[in-house]
């Protein structure tokens, strides 16, 4: 089961602190994703579909990364 809570800033850590010593619980913390980082992948999409900007595939990329 999932569930959201709002816990007050002041009372935030003494709730994780409470909450960390449950062992059938655990914690995911989804940080929002900041709103340059939304519009620059917005703009890469943008250059992909135009044909501005050309991909390629993830195994293409290892070997130039991981070239000996």
């Amino acid at each position: 089961m999932k569930i959201t809570l709002d816990i007050q800033d002041n009372r935030f850590d003494t709730f994780m602190d409470l909450i960390q010593t449950l062992d059938y619980v655990s914690i995911n913390e989804e940080k929002p994703v900041p709103e340059w980082q939304q519009q620059e992948v917005s703009k890469r999409l943008e250059l992909v579909n135009s044909g501005e900007m050309k991909t390629r595939s993830w195994d293409s990329a290892k070997k130039d990364l991981f070239k000996k």
